[in-house]
């Protein structure tokens, strides 16, 4: 173990990208901070790293398209990290009567995808609603985006600042189930269920959903940036993790200690004490404050304080596949290439009726018939995470996010499940496709496929997300919900020099830095006041 002192500033548990971020911000200002990572490596689940043996690709394992993280905190920490926009915004397709349904969305080209809409449903009516749809979405982000990493104000106070216009979509995307709007603006099953989407990224609802729920998900999947575009990281994911270590590393303030597990955090006075194990060893340190990365739910467990029990906590739905081809797939569609098409979003069974059919059947604990899910491929944008040799022999990653796939599905037999699961999806893949994906799977050293499935309880496991909830737990509004709340940062705890600096934070969730820039605001903020 290196060479720690007995005292820190900030003690910082979990060395996630957020965790990272608050390092950065509090080392640069002249602090001292110990980072402590449980795992052996960096990151989280911001993480690039080689998935398949003997094959040079960096994937990124688990997180890998990125909205929300603020330019501000790129340019504040002088990160050299670049963010790529995709070609392609999405593809859907579907069949009706036996005859293949499909709407390619570009970026930038209003006019083709005017055309797109019209030749799906013989009219411009659903292309004027989807428009009227991103008018509104527009008018709520630029309420809302720029006010994340500044101390929360009520939502009388921030609904008060917009004008007629801008209250309308307040209403109908904060206050009405995100059903009602999407009813009322588009017609077509598949549209609709193409809008729907963002509502229910790693989370289990339905689009009249009374705990409004899928518009708190919507929300955070449309406002990032201030135009809600999902961009590809520049060499992977783990760029970012490996730019925020080198500048949190060349401030001289901040110790980095892995394979470090936090099992319990006494609050004094004035400091806490962290007690951690380090090669089966018990270690303590003190710091003025703490910052936990993990969720709410384990800070309570590390603080002996009152928590919500395990069974109780919010579980995610999500299903992550990673998968390395030797050769893109050929289409169905006679209208779209695969480069076109998996450039984008590609939509699998994502039709809005199918969509509800799929929440009901996991919600009753079955896995569902036709599960629905998400692929885009990342090297159609970004080549650098695949060696040369890779690149010139025309391999591709392909990564694919599944929904309505709750914990409980896979607590008593998760190999099993995942397999069968994993089945499914790539069905519901293959029915698009002239050649199965197995058939254009690269193979690893060992002469097997390169696809790896992980459930939520594998990211419970892996990455130590409670339930395999991507977001720590339940998600929050962008703005207070009590009085208390209000000119708080979003990290608060019962404990004053204890606070959250993940995804369990107000405005946390997804690789945005927004916690971890917050609760570094808020250390900062408490050190200025009791000089």
């Amino acid at each position: 173990m290196k060479t720690l002192k007995s005292k820190y500033d900030v003690a910082i548990v979990g060395g996630g990208h957020n965790g990272l971020v608050a390092a950065c911000y509090l080392a640069k200002a002249g602090m001292s901070v110990l980072v402590l990572e449980r795992n052996d490596v960096l990151g989280g689940a911001t993480l690039s790293r080689q998935v398949f043996p003997g094959v040079d690709a960096r994937l990124s394992v688990y997180s890998y398209l990125v909205s929300l993280l603020p330019q501000k905190i790129i340019d504040d920490l002088d990160l050299k990290f670049q963010l790529r926009s995709r070609k392609t915004a999405s593809w859907t397709p579907s069949f009706h009567d036996g005859k293949l349904r499909e709407l390619l969305i570009q970026n930038n080209s209003s006019s083709a995808n005017r055309e797109a809409f019209a030749e799906l449903t013989g009219s411009d009516k659903d292309y004027e609603g989807y428009l009227k749809l991103q008018e509104l979405e527009e008018s709520v982000t630029k309420a809302i985006w720029p006010g994340l990493i500044s101390p929360m104000v009520s939502r009388e106070e921030l609904r008060s600042r917009l004008d007629k216009d801008t209250r309308i979509a307040w209403q109908a995307l904060i206050e009405e189930p995100l059903g009602d709007l999407i009813e009322q603006h588009i017609s077509d099953d598949l549209i609709r269920g193409l809008v729907f989407t963002d509502g229910r990224i790693g989370v289990s609802t339905y689009p009249h959903d009374p705990s409004l729920l899928q518009n708190k998900s919507f929300l955070y999947h449309i406002i990032g940036g201030g135009t809600g575009e999902w961009k590809v990281p520049v060499g992977g994911m783990g760029v970012l993790v490996e730019q925020l270590h080198k500048v949190a590393h060349a401030t001289g303030n901040t110790t980095f200690q892995t394979n470090a597990k936090v099992i319990r955090i006494d609050n004094g006075a004035r400091d806490s004490t962290v007690t951690f194990e380090h090669d089966e060893k018990e270690h303590q340190v003190d710091a003025r404050f703490v910052l936990c990365n993990a969720s709410a739910h384990v800070l309570n467990q590390l603080t002996d304080e009152k928590s919500v029990p395990l069974d109780k906590v919010v579980e995610g739905a999500g299903f992550k596949i990673n998968m390395l081809l030797k050769k893109l797939p050929k289409l169905l569609s006679n209208r779209h290439t695969a480069e076109d098409t998996f450039s984008g979003t590609v939509h699998i069974d994502e039709g809005y009726q199918q969509m509800i059919t799929s929440y009901q059947e996991s919600m009753k604990g079955n896995i569902p018939t036709r599960p629905p899910g998400e692929i885009y491929c990342h090297t159609l944008t970004d080549d650098s995470i695949l060696s040369h040799d890779l690149n010139q022999r025309g391999y591709h990653t392909l990564t694919f996010f599944g929904l309505d796939m709750p914990y409980r599905l896979f607590k008593k037999d998760n190999d099993r499940v995942r397999d069968e699961v994993l089945s499914r999806y790539l069905t519901g893949i293959n029915q698009f496709l002239r050649d199965p994906i197995e058939d254009c799977l690269a193979s690893d050293g060992n002469g097997d496929p390169c696809v790896e499935a992980m459930s939520a309880f594998d990211l419970e496991q892996k990455v130590h997300l409670p339930k395999g909830n991507i977001f720590h737990g339940g998600l929050s509004w962008p703005f207070a919900e009590s009085d208390e709340e209000v000119g708080q940062w979003g990290v608060e705890t019962k404990n004053p020099n204890i606070f959250l600096c993940g995804s369990a934070a107000k405005r946390g969730g997804a690789v945005s830095g927004i916690p971890g820039h917050n609760a570094a605001m808020k250390v900062m903020e408490l050190s200025e006041n009791n000089r």
